[in-house]
């Protein structure tokens, strides 16, 4: 066989294979190292739980959920700072006021006055619930979130003043949180004994090929099921998450007493571990609350093959909230995560008299390393694999890779045995909550993960780095939320005038008695509410966006001219749709007055390019957006809100809807003229029906105009 190491005479390839082993030396004897910590914290963990199995829960009995229906419940605020949070603090607010099962609560939204698109979304929750108040930041954003969340907290103190009533708890929010109906009754029973309560926080459900979005599901559900106990158990205090963290009110005045009036640390961007910190400096009690719940969840099968299944599932009462689902998103997020808790947490915190929290603060900075030995080990394997055929080429089969010692085999010994136990331990966390399919996928996310994790912690080092040596100010790297669907949320859709009847906009014997006429006339609710004078389209559009779970939008004559031609009129005139505008993502944007079918909606994509993104509007917008459309008038003037002259002929029984909408299946406006016209030409309604829905239509014009 051809010698190709005699082309060098200092044989390269031996030199690199010493080099790969000296690495790979190192290497093992630092994961062995954080194994050896790892598994202390597993050890103790299981220990826990067996001595709690077979000595405190038998003489126990669980806390039944009557006892937190029959505590009083206190004044809590609920604290969720906002920045550039409209498409999704509307629907947050929305589901927590619906879901939770608690009545003594204000929700204070924090704002930027440069944030004009969240302050209205906010303005409008404010107007159609009492418990929402918004709070103005006095400096434009974005800031941080401790500065957001000092505002919210001054509110919150003038509140207490105004109102004569001191709230008991501070609960911390995201913007994308979904609640438990339990939260503040299990909160409510806690309080004033505890002054930080962190519930679990759980990343909803993801597909099996959403990688880097699984990962947050993996990572939460061992994070908070195990190693937060432990930190507590061993600490007795636990690190705020950032969500889901309920201060007392004794903790906050004392926040604020340390710290110049502002219980937020504004110079850390994890103002919740500061916090935390903060807290057991001051040994106020701290816990992570587990209490048992059932959840209903809705899960296919057989990694998404199998059918769809619907169960409840039994875990602990938690905050759920969706992570980032791209690289770049994940590894900027996890980066603040970083440089907040493992950086500046190091350089503002320091080390304290504890041995037990010093201990789980080196865990916590350990974390600028660990990525880094998971990269590097993928680098000695591929290394090994690949030098051990070069030098099965070269002849030299027998030639070692690695040192042949005890001491060295013992240690990869410990290492397999120790990856062996994280493993097992994430499958087992993993398949609690979200299935054995899931718990299977997450071993291959523990690769996936590596990489996100080494990426945050490079970005980390260098954004810290450069703020100590250059200067270089460090900015809140805010991630975009996602909120989920009701179809998420497995939220049923609510009757129309249940709606209005919560909010106080319709008394329930108005509701029935529109109910009774559009039984008689087939009319819908909403239009039959607003003809009798009891309802404004304002806020039957409110009413429509909740119950469909879709956004608002304001609909003008600009955007409906720019978009002319995207769609045909007759097309638009008949589904009662106007294209509005293009989504960032370049999806067709449509104003609705209410949900569009699925034929609908696919009758719209054909022509439109894309799934079009449905969102509500005043019936009187979509009206005058339609005349225009149709060259009834240049005028554009929804706020006279005339019904239509289809809408007429339909709800006076001239003509079926069936009718009308295939008689309009051919009307070009150019061609044809005004509708009525051409619905009397193509022998679809009588001359006077149309005149009598053309004098009907001009008396709720004069009826309306100033």
């Amino acid at each position: 066989m051809f010698d190709i190491a005699a082309l060098w005479p200092h044989d390269p390839v031996s030199a690199y294979v010493a080099v790969v082993g000296a690495i790979a030396v190192a290497t093992a004897v630092l994961i062995a190292v954080s194994s050896i910590d790892d598994l202390f914290v597993d050890v103790v963990f299981w220990v826990r739980a067996a001595y709690r199995r077979l000595f405190v829960e038998p003489r126990h009995e669980p806390l039944p959920v009557q006892a937190l229906y029959d505590k009083a419940e206190q004044p809590i605020a609920i604290m969720v700072p906002a920045w550039r949070e409209d498409d999704v603090i509307a629907a947050m607010i929305e589901n927590t006021i619906g879901t939770l099962d608690y009545s003594d609560y204000v929700i204070f939204v924090g704002t930027y006055p440069n944030d004009p698109e969240t302050i209205a979304e906010v303005e409008r929750m404010r107007r159609r619930h009492r418990r929402v108040v918004r709070v103005e930041v006095p400096h434009a954003g974005p800031t941080c979130k401790a500065d957001c969340l000092n505002a919210v907290v001054r509110a919150i103190m003038a509140h207490e003043e105004s109102h004569g009533r001191p709230f008991a708890g501070m609960v911390l929010h995201d913007s994308e949180d979904v609640l438990h109906p339990l939260e503040l009754k299990f909160l409510n029973y806690l309080l004033p004994r505890k002054d930080l309560i962190q519930l679990p926080v759980v990343s909803l459900e993801r597909g099996y090929g959403e990688l880097i979005a699984g990962t947050y599901m993996d990572e939460f559900a061992e994070w908070h099921a195990k190693d937060l106990v432990v930190r507590e158990a061993l600490a007795k205090a636990v690190p705020s998450a950032g969500v889901g963290t309920c201060f007392s009110r004794r903790a906050m005045q004392a926040l604020k007493a340390h710290n110049h009036d502002e219980p937020f640390n504004t110079a850390s961007l994890t103002e919740d571990y500061d916090i935390g910190a903060r807290l057991a400096a001051e040994r106020m009690p701290s816990i992570i609350a587990h209490y048992p719940v059932d959840f209903r969840v809705k899960r296919k099968t057989l990694f998404g093959l199998g059918k769809e299944k619907s169960s409840s599932l039994r875990m602990s009462l938690c905050v759920r909230e969706y992570f980032p689902n791209t690289f770049k998103t994940s590894y900027r997020q996890k980066a603040r995560w970083t440089l907040g808790i493992s950086l500046q947490g190091w350089a503002q915190l320091g080390w304290t008299r504890s041995l037990w929290t010093n201990y789980f603060l080196v865990r916590d900075r350990k974390a600028l390393i660990t990525p880094s030995l998971a990269l590097v080990s993928y680098f000695v394997l591929i290394n090994l694999l690949l030098l051990s055929l070069v030098l099965h080429w070269m002849g030299r089969p027998d030639q070692a890779l690695l040192p042949d010692t005890w001491w060295f085999r013992a240690l990869l010994w410990f290492n397999a045995v120790a990856l062996v136990a994280r493993v097992v331990q994430r499958f087992y966390f993993v398949n609690r909550v979200y299935g054995w399919e899931h718990g299977l996928m997450s071993l291959v996310r523990l690769i996936v993960a590596s990489f996100v994790n080494f990426m945050a912690t490079a970005r980390a080092l260098r954004i810290f780095f450069s703020n100590v040596l250059f200067g270089t100010p460090i900015v809140w790297d805010k991630t975009m939320h996602q909120f989920p669907s009701s179809q998420a949320l497995g939220r049923d859709r609510r009757p129309l005038g249940e709606i209005l009847v919560s909010w106080e906009a319709a008394t329930p014997a108005r509701i029935d008695a529109a109910l009774a006429e559009q039984a008689r006339s087939g009319q819908r609710l909403g239009r039959i509410l607003m003809a009798k004078g009891w309802l404004d389209d304002e806020t039957l559009a409110e009413a429509i966006a909740m119950q469909s779970h879709l956004p608002r939008t304001p609909v003008g004559a600009e955007a409906v001219s720019r978009q002319r031609g995207e769609a045909p009129a007759a097309l638009c005139v008949r589904l009662r749709a106007l294209p509005v505008g293009r989504a960032e993502s370049g999806a067709p944007i449509v104003a609705v007055a209410r949900p569009l079918t699925a034929d609908e909606a696919g009758e719209l994509a054909k022509v439109l390019g894309g799934e079009p993104l449905q969102k509500i509007a005043r019936e009187s917008e979509i009206n005058a957006g339609l005349r225009l459309l149709a060259g009834d008038g240049d005028a554009f003037a929804p706020g006279l809100d005339a019904p239509l002259i289809g809408d007429l002929l339909i709800e006076g029984g001239h003509v079926r809807r069936e009718a009308f909408d295939e008689a309009l299946g051919g009307y070009e406006p150019v061609r044809d003229g005004r509708i009525g016209e051409f619905l009397v030409r193509r022998g679809v309604v009588a001359a006077d029906a149309l005149s009598a829905a053309i004098d009907q239509q001009r008396q709720a014009l004069a009826e309306r105009r100033p």
